[in-house]
């Protein structure tokens, strides 16, 4: 690494410096191969924290979900226990299932501000290795898009299934069909309202411009494949483009990751979101409630042991196949595995366009 332009990690809005140390060994944290050893005092905030005089000293507040508790505690309090004897700190943390702040309490302000340093880098870490648990959406559920997409299901299955692989259970649940534009990991009560105010903060920002107070009108046709060898598919989406030929969908979907990227809910994957609506896909063939991963890392993979179909003859009879028109008239906030009374998704919260 070059000393002079070291690693910048940004979280939550804070960027830090990476500086370059000797890696040192450790011991396994619970459920988790990570360890908040002297190593991460190395990562030195580029800006300060809040950091709060006492009476007593020095106090810094840090709001965090309770599932992540667990990996500030580490196996046994170990984790805890070594953060407070190298910073010099005491770390209160609220009791289990119990939504609140852990306080970070210190005679010195830079033991505080190196406790609060390094339980950021901690959340992160584990923060990106959860399962997402909600994921932003435009439905395309649409009775006349269902019709459709069991159409292309019964031609597909009276065409091609002597394909390696082909089956019916490849295919999504029709009152499922949806356009993902990005997967958050939301674990209270608090996150999930964060997220619904950004939706509405984006809708008076720039989604009711770029609309116009009006719902989209968009175009399901043709499909394609996610991987580089169509003899060896995992997924096939189908396509979405704006009937008046316009780019509105597309920069109200880029726009809409932008912005809850920068916030902190969201991690950038992609420069630009990549509009397809899945029909076919492996993770369906064990479990048929899987969602779709937006082909991302985030979490834990659910892409383990998959066995992959011919798509060949898929792409050449229905290269083209026409699903439909349909109106997107809001973005949806969806929970993961869940359903409400039409079958899609229960919803948190949601942006409309009018």
């Amino acid at each position: 690494m070059d000393v002079l332009r070291p690693t910048l990690i940004r979280i939550g809005g804070r960027v830090y410096r990476k500086n370059l140390i000797q890696e040192q060994a450790c011991q396994h944290e619970e459920e988790e191969d990570f360890c908040a050893g002297p190593s991460d005092c190395a990562d030195e905030p580029c800006d300060t924290f809040v950091v709060e005089e006492t009476e007593k000293g020095f106090q810094c507040r840090v709001e965090v979900p309770s599932p992540l508790y667990k990996y500030i505690i580490g196996k046994k309090g170990e984790t805890k226990k070594r953060l407070e004897t190298e910073t010099r700190t005491s770390i209160s943390i609220p009791k289990p299932g119990v939504e609140g702040e852990i306080v970070i309490t210190g005679q010195h302000r830079s033991g505080v501000t190196s406790a609060r340093t390094r339980i950021d880098v901690l959340l992160d870490s584990f923060r990106k290795k959860q399962p997402f648990t909600h994921f932003l959406s435009f439905a395309l559920n649409q009775p006349p898009i269902q019709e459709k997409f069991l159409q292309f299901k019964e031609e597909v299955l009276e065409k091609c299934s002597k394909d390696h692989g082909v089956s019916s259970s490849l295919f999504q649940n029709p009152a499922k069909l949806h356009l993902t534009l990005g997967t958050l990991v939301l674990l209270n009560e608090q996150e999930i309202q964060k997220a619904c105010d950004l939706l509405q903060r984006c809708k008076e920002d720039f989604v009711d411009q770029i609309a116009g107070g009006k719902p989209l009108t968009v175009e399901v046709a043709g499909v394609e494949y996610m991987n580089d060898d169509p003899a060896m598919t995992d997924v096939l989406y189908a396509k979405v483009h704006m009937k008046d030929g316009s780019d509105r969908l597309q920069v109200i979907a880029d726009k809409l990751v932008e912005r809850f990227v920068a916030s902190g809910l969201m991690l950038k994957e992609w420069d630009r979101v990549k509009l397809h609506a899945t029909v076919m896909n492996t993770v369906f063939r064990k479990d048929p409630s899987a969602e779709e991963r937006n082909n991302t890392m985030t979490g834990k993979s659910s892409f383990k042991e998959r066995e992959s179909f011919n798509g060949r003859n898929i792409l050449k009879l229905f290269e083209n196949f026409y699903f439909g028109e349909v109106q997107l008239d809001s973005v949806h906030l969806s929970q993961r595995f869940s359903s409400d009374a039409s079958g899609y998704y229960a919803t948190s919260g949601q942006l409309t366009f009018s």
